[in-house]
């Protein structure tokens, strides 16, 4: 039985996550696995390495499947699209890898970009693809308040209480802050890479460091936050729709 990885894009706002759930809510993974159905009756279940929350996007969401039939990969590919062409869903690419392969569990590193856009002009095209507030922000500062956070730390102050993870504990190995100017606007990017992420880390820490970039925290006190080890010395957690998975990487590129 044939084991093939996923590159799959999709826009998050129709979704109610990635995971399947009961009660048939639309979600990422039922789609795919029911696009699968077509091509191979029966029952299919696809693991992914990221399960990302209602409304988060992805451009570079990686799963894995098994398949019975020995598919080519472009074949599969086109033909998962066929199926898939009535949601905002795309398999980018199809590879075959090794019967061990998995993609969570053989994921070295997760990639996440946040887009937050400052303008008071509303988004006509990317609407439900940012994070959209109205006044510019101080990005010295954020930048600032974001050094504390890279490296090996105790996430508690940024995790959803609904966390399922057995330790708060992670090492953040990158989380850049750059901007440039739009029409009427500028728009921020906030890049974070790790191992993994705890529930709902990203959107906590990018919420927090908006509120540093309008100058309601000072930089420092995100070191405060952080230290505090509580939830309740978290800053707002942003909205979902400005947040992308964008990549996930392993011992080799699968789809070079």
């Amino acid at each position: 039985m044939p084991r093939y990885a996923l590159l799959i894009e999709y826009d998050g706002m129709p979704f109610n996550g990635w995971q399947r759930q009961y009660g048939g809510q639309p979600t990422v993974q039922a789609s795919i696995e029911a696009a699968l159905a077509k091509l191979e009756p029966g029952p299919h279940t696809i693991a992914a390495a990221g399960r990302t929350d209602t409304g988060v996007h992805a451009t570079g969401q990686v799963a894995t499947v098994d398949l019975a039939k020995d598919w080519d990969p472009f074949r599969l590919q086109g033909a998962l699209n066929y199926h898939l062409r009535l949601t905002p869903i795309a398999i980018l690419r199809v590879v075959i890898v090794a019967p061990d392969f998995h993609a969570r569990f053989s994921a070295l590193e997760r990639r996440y970009l946040f887009r937050l856009v400052a303008r008071r002009a509303p988004m006509a095209l990317d609407k439900n693809r940012v994070w959209q507030v109205l006044d510019p922000l101080d990005l010295a500062a954020m930048q600032q308040g974001a050094a504390h956070l890279i490296g090996k730390h105790d996430f508690t102050t940024f995790r959803s209480s609904l966390c399922q993870a057995k330790s708060p504990v992670k090492t953040l190995d990158e989380l850049t802050i750059t901007a440039q100017e739009i029409p009427t606007g500028t728009e921020y990017r906030f890049t974070l890479r790790a191992r993994s992420f705890l529930h709902n880390q990203v959107r906590s820490i990018v919420g927090t460091l908006h509120r540093v970039g309008t100058g309601g925290w000072p930089p420092a006190r995100v070191a405060e936050a952080l230290a505090a080890r509580d939830r309740a010395a978290c800053g707002p957690v942003c909205p979902p729709q400005g947040l992308y998975l964008t990549g996930v990487g392993y011992s080799e590129d699968l789809f070079a």
